[in-house]
């Protein structure tokens, strides 16, 4: 599977008050949810129904400078997002969020996930007359919502008409003239709450943490299947979507993608990683004389194993903070250069000890295979790994980046192969039949581990294969914007 798969962070701001600096509002929640994505970015700003956009390739900090956060002035509303794109497409061409103008007015949208008839619709778009610009889920959605606006009434009853026809995962964040409006899919795979600042602006965002950075106050999730609207006359919940799918937030959330200050469905990301290092605490015991952590998502899980087995816990790497995460980084040989210069183990703690590290996943092993050998060269006797999230088994067709069987390490060998792959003395995964014990609930209820068991909550799309724009965008795409700055 070579298809485009997104995992982002959204933000919104609505100010029922009148206008505001909404484009600084917006970057420091964006700067929060950076984690997220680190490929691109965008904000539009909404000055009565005027829009001002600026979006490119690029972190926040680098992206927005100054005269560029000016030239985008006040409004009464914002949208934001950051990106990344785990095959191709990686340019500013596919940089949200998107921007249409139509009859009815402008639309501004910012979408996480990742649709599975998402191929299904664009076909049909297409012999509908349709020019895709892009080659991400997100124009799909936004000319679906767009077609019916242009028949609906109101923009968030063309948004309940298209809830009806996506399938798949979608966190939405959508600003039309007058109105913002956070949308939330039936399953609700992917993280989405609002909160209020004391001045009274609404914030909408992927994760708590964005609420925080703007010194808001966290109020809710939104639900999945909800449609949550913004305008003049308050906060409205359109609930006709609601219940319709049994919920199945994506456990790969709390295992690794969201930030552990960030609370999701009601379950803090920290807690949930220290109640995963105490299962494999429990489940694989090892006398060591230390347990560290890989940062930044094995941290949390590092102390919880530790706490449970009684060794000590201390820093094992010194991680270089301008460096993007690996696991999201496009591309095999850009995940291995990055690893290179991203983590420094700490001679000190490790030297001569047995070492318990504790990791987050093995997906495809040359990652995990350099990070051991970090530890060998700094000094370590033994090195027993433990990984906080079970094997993966299968691709995901909801946002993140697993993509075929083929490229699984855990498809295509035994544990005690990966444990001699990775150069370990021992290896250990958190036992599937205990992944619900993260989130505190029952068995195979409330959340989706459809890469871990094979159970997908959707049918799943077949014979996906990127088509020929898209590789030939993914070829050009680091040439044109090389060009684009040199120019």
């Amino acid at each position: 599977m070579r298809e485009i798969h997104e995992e982002c962070g959204v933000f919104g701001v609505f100010c029922p008050e009148g206008e505001a600096d909404v484009a600084s509002t917006v970057y420091y929640g964006l700067y929060a949810l950076q984690h997220r994505g680190q490929e691109s970015c965008g904000i539009v700003v909404n000055d009565d129904g005027l829009f001002h956009a600026y979006k490119d390739v690029g972190l926040v900090g680098d992206v927005f400078q100054p005269a560029v956060l000016q030239s985008l002035g006040r409004g009464h509303m914002a949208v934001g997002h950051v990106r990344y794109g785990t095959t191709g497409g990686s340019g500013r061409i596919n940089a949200q969020p998107i921007v249409v103008n139509h009859r009815k007015g402008h639309m501004a949208l910012a979408h996480n996930g990742n649709l599975v008839n998402s191929q299904q619709l664009r076909d049909a778009l297409e012999l509908e007359g349709c020019i895709f610009h892009t080659t991400s889920d997100t124009e799909v959605i936004s000319y679906i919502i767009t077609r019916e606006r242009l028949r609906a009434p109101s923009i968030e009853e063309a948004v309940n008409r298209a809830m009806r026809i996506l399938e798949g995962a979608y966190s939405l964040v959508i600003m039309s003239p007058a109105k913002l409006i956070a949308v939330r899919d039936a399953h609700g795979f992917r993280p989405l709450c609002f909160g209020r600042t004391p001045a009274g602006q609404y914030i909408v965002a992927s994760e708590s943490c964005a609420l925080d950075a703007v010194g808001a106050a966290f109020i809710r999730d939104v639900e999945p299947g909800e449609i949550l609207l913004f305008d003049q006359d308050g906060v409205h919940s359109l609930r006709e979507h609601c219940g319709r799918c049994e919920k199945r937030t994506c456990i790969f959330e709390h295992i690794y993608f969201a930030r552990p200050d960030s609370v999701l469905d009601g379950v803090s990301v920290h807690r949930a990683r220290r109640t995963a290092g105490a299962i494999l605490a429990e489940t694989y015991p090892v006398a060591a004389d230390v347990v560290i952590g890989v940062p930044d998502s094995g941290l949390d899980a590092a102390l919880g194993y530790a706490q449970t087995a009684g060794i000590p816990y201390g820093t094992g790497f010194i991680k270089n903070r301008y460096i993007a995460r690996t696991f999201i980084a496009p591309g095999q040989a850009s995940r291995e250069d990055k690893v290179k210069i991203k983590l420094n183990p700490m001679q000190e703690t490790v030297r001569g000890k047995s070492v318990v590290m504790i990791d987050d996943s093995i997906v495809r092993g040359t990652t995990s295979a350099r990070i051991v050998r970090l530890l060998r060269e700094a000094g370590a006797r033994e090195i027993h790994v433990r990984i906080s999230a079970p094997p993966f088994l299968n691709p995901c067709y909801y946002g993140t980046d697993i993509d075929s069987r083929d490229s699984l390490v855990a498809c295509q060998h035994t544990v005690e192969e990966i444990r001699d792959m990775i150069g370990a003395d021992s290896l250990g995964y958190l036992p599937l039949e205990r992944l619900h014990e993260l989130l505190g609930t029952s068995p195979c209820m409330g959340f989706c581990s459809a890469c871990f068991d094979g159970r997908y909550p959707t049918a799943v799309p077949q014979g996906r294969g990127k088509n020929k724009f898209e590789q030939k965008l993914s070829q050009r795409g680091a040439r044109t914007d090389a060009a684009s700055r040199d120019a």
